[in-house]
């Protein structure tokens, strides 16, 4: 006999006013497009999130896939705490920049990544320097090769490096690094010290993100249906959405 779980989902409802908010960017913030070149983000999605924080008192923190340095690009002119590459490097609200660095180790992973997307039209190399992603969006017939081949190469760098999965990805990474890692950085650290956590994400990516603010009280939340939280909001719009009533709800005066 076979059963169906059913999760449900409940709307995100707005955080505490003692928050502090950590928001994925892709898929969450930003729609995902086929390659992961083409994202941008538009001058009203830039002045919500300067809002945001402003309204968060600065106890607002992106934490991404992406890179620190892509990311300030990408939000110009914001200069937001950040963590970049899965937790691999984070920028606190003080502007200090922790960083893994990239182990020479992973040189040898390049050439050969190449070679695997090379040989398989419609993948994409995404190489962040301190990480590496294969993309399959645009060819998902080849997921099992990718995923086999990253896989492989992974395992020849030794116990430094695993494979971190994601939405269409594959992505070498060191490991001991997570986004949820990067979450209890910044909470030991003003302005998020002794805030309640809250973490809106929407991949396999944000799971040990959910886990960590869950255990610290907070609020997990989910954007889409790829992974399950606490409470779920639609999309990147519903999320943007969401983030205006934040706003809105700290610039009322109580009573």
């Amino acid at each position: 006999m076979s059963y169906v779980v059913i999760v449900m989902h409940h709307l995100a409802p707005l955080p505490p006013r003692n928050a502090c908010l950590f928001l994925d960017v892709d898929g969450t913030l930003i729609e995902i497009t086929d390659s992961p070149f083409h994202t941008h983000a538009d001058a009203a999605l830039k002045s919500l999130l300067q809002r945001v924080a402003e309204a968060m008192e600065g106890a607002l923190a992106l934490v991404s896939g992406r890179s620190i340095d892509y990311l300030d690009a990408l939000f110009a002119p914001l200069h937001l705490p950040t963590a970049g590459l899965h937790g691999v490097e984070r920028r606190a609200a003080s502007g200090v920049t922790h960083s893994a660095g990239a182990p020479a180790p992973l040189d040898a992973a390049r050439e050969r990544l190449a070679a695997l997307v090379h040989a398989h039209p419609g993948t994409v190399l995404e190489d962040k320097v301190g990480t590496i992603a294969v993309h399959y969006r645009m060819a998902p017939q080849v997921e099992s090769v990718v995923q086999d081949a990253v896989a492989a190469i992974a395992r020849s760098l030794g116990d430094r490096y695993h494979v971190q999965n994601g939405n269409m990805m594959f992505e070498i990474k060191p490991a001991g690094f997570s986004k949820g890692r990067a979450i209890e950085g910044f909470l030991r650290e003003p302005p998020f010290q002794g805030r309640t956590p809250v973490f809106v994400g929407d991949d396999l990516t944000d799971i040990d993100g959910f886990e960590v603010v869950r255990s610290h009280g907070g609020m997990a939340v989910a954007v889409g249906d790829r992974v399950s939280a606490q409470h779920r909001l639609a999309d990147p719009a519903a999320v943007r959405e969401w983030l205006g009533e934040i706003v809105s709800a700290r610039s009322s005066k109580p009573g």
